[in-house]
């Protein structure tokens, strides 16, 4: 019984670039998904930002990274991070 209900309440993920990591234990992740458009068919890049939950504060602006859907930390935390796919070149 447990495991359909674990499959059934897989969390969502999402990967994206992060902008900002100046909050503590927070990061701003910008993620970009490519819709058609219904009626001209042209493709759309649509985007959000959302915050995610940092626990070591490893991430700096530019890198890719994998979030997944949490319980709500914070009033505009719901997301976590799961892994830093892609570290950004420092100059």
């Amino acid at each position: 019984m447990s495991e359909t209900n674990s499959e059934a309440k897989r969390a969502r993920t999402a990967t994206g670039k992060v902008v900002s990591n100046k909050m503590d234990k927070t990061v701003t992740v910008l993620v970009e998904r490519r819709v058609k458009h219904p009626v001209y068919g042209k493709y759309l890049t649509k985007s959000s930002k959302l915050h995610a939950h940092d626990e070591s504060n490893e991430c700096m602006p530019g890198d890719s990274v994998t979030i997944k859907e949490v319980r709500p930390i914070s009033k505009m935390k719901t997301w976590a991070l799961v892994s830093v796919d892609e570290k950004a070149v420092q100059v």
